[in-house]
């Protein structure tokens, strides 16, 4: 088994959707104090400090005024508009002669924790065919942690398609983390309602 360390993993937080079905900037809006944007944030810098990096695009100065002072980077889609695909192309071309791995996180998640990102990290064994991913019900997606193997189809991303062809590829084996709170995601404010009532 090889021995991965921190340093060679980048954490991209995407936070940069036009959240038409939200009806507003859903990374600006709150849970449990916080927003949502910001949450993803901090849980991703407590595993991975300054290589941490968050996408921006629609309302961004907003978004990026919520998660300040930033301990990491940050990058604009300009083309946010195309969805999901788009921002982790943006990203993964940004960083991708800097890391050996990413780690996509969504903003939209706000029960994922730095715990969890953390066993994701602590579960990959460094190999170039290994994507780690979270687990919940039927289900496997983001987080995910994505081997620098997979930089060239990330890069290649468009429109809301994000990379989870890439857990079906034949050329990587796929670890699972099993965390059930990933199954909560935040598309309308009804999601969120739900989420405050309990």
């Amino acid at each position: 088994m090889l021995s991965p360390r921190t340093s060679d993993i980048v954490a991209l937080v995407l936070a940069a959707g036009s959240a038409k079905r939200f009806g507003a900037s859903k990374q600006l809006a709150e849970f449990d104090g916080r927003p949502l944007s910001r949450r993803a944030l901090q849980a991703a810098t407590e595993v991975f400090g300054a290589r941490t990096v968050l996408v921006v695009g629609h309302d961004w100065q907003a978004v990026t005024r919520s998660c300040s002072p930033l301990p990491g980077f940050l990058i604009m889609n300009d083309f946010y508009q195309r969805g999901l695909g788009s921002s982790i192309a943006c990203a993964t071309r940004s960083v991708r002669h800097t890391a050996q791995a990413v780690i996509v996180i969504l903003a939209d998640q706000p029960l994922v924790t730095a715990d969890h990102l953390r066993n994701l990290r602590d579960n990959w064994s460094g190999s170039d065919e290994e994507i780690v991913a979270t687990r919940f019900g039927d289900t496997a997606g983001a987080p995910v942690l994505f081997p620098g193997s997979c930089f060239d189809d990330l890069a290649a991303l468009k429109r809301d398609k994000g990379g989870q062809h890439l857990l079906d590829d034949e050329r990587f084996t796929v670890r699972n983390i099993v965390f059930e709170p990933a199954s909560v995601d935040i598309d309308t404010r009804a999601d969120l309602d739900r989420l405050i009532g309990g």
